[in-house]
């Protein structure tokens, strides 16, 4: 286990992603609950190995929802609905993991869908250097359907209590209504943490990981390499 600082802890990924080599654009999964980080974390990564001229390519989760009345078939507040129903992994894997993979042709979309106008979205795809970066954060990365298709896995660890807190003060930022702070006590309680404690129970998903990044101290993070054995080499 290491602990440092957020500088010391972004080097420290970036040279353990310097230190994989693949015969196609490296796919990396940077997943954890909802407020954890995950997006500061894969821009902060993003800044570091753009600066050691690297091919980046940035997507999110959040661009591959399906449309909202899908999404909330089962309610609003349903934890099963925010599991299985939220995302649409077979559009990722064909347009993005796997053209990206081996035996890929490297075109690829970064995204299938417009969450301004709740519609799908068709962008022209663009083709991948051989060497690029592919750092793609989100929750549930880790469950069956996507696991063999990165080939690096970090997780980024946060209590449950701390994403709710972290989700408040991001509200709280944006607006002052009390109405939306309960909304997303509600939304948090009811579904999205009930959703990670599903995820938790039937994927396992910090077993998969190779990096887990406890993210609770975002400037004293620590972290946790797995053996380098268990990172995958294609």
């Amino acid at each position: 286990m290491n602990q440092g600082t957020r500088g010391e802890l972004i080097s420290r990924l970036a040279e353990a992603i310097s230190s994989v080599t693949t015969a196609h654009p490296l796919r990396i999964a940077i997943d954890g609950p909802p407020a954890a980080g995950k997006t500061t974390l894969a821009d902060e990564l993003a800044v570091v190995l753009r600066g050691q001229d690297r091919d980046v390519i940035r997507a999110t989760i959040d661009d591959f929802l399906f449309p909202r009345a899908q999404r909330y078939r089962r309610g609003r507040y349903s934890a099963e609905g925010c599991y299985f129903d939220a995302h649409d992994h077979a559009a990722l894997c064909r347009v993005l993991l796997d053209p990206l993979g081996p035996g890929g042709d490297r075109r690829f979309q970064h995204t299938i869908y417009d969450r301004d106008t709740d519609t799908s979205s068709s962008p022209p795809a663009m083709t991948a250097a051989a060497d690029a970066v592919l750092l793609f954060d989100g929750v549930f990365l880790l469950r069956p359907e996507l696991v063999d298709r990165w080939d690096l896995r970090i997780f980024v660890s946060v209590p449950f209590e701390q994403t709710v807190d972290r989700a408040q003060d991001r509200g709280s930022a944006l607006t002052e209504s009390t109405a939306d702070t309960a909304e997303i006590e509600r939304s948090w309680r009811h579904r999205y943490i009930p959703a990670q404690q599903l995820y938790f129970a039937t994927a396992r998903p910090t077993e998969h990981a190779d990096i887990l990044v406890y993210n609770d101290q975002l400037h004293r993070p620590t972290w946790e390499v797995r053996p380098r054995s268990s990172i995958r080499r294609i």
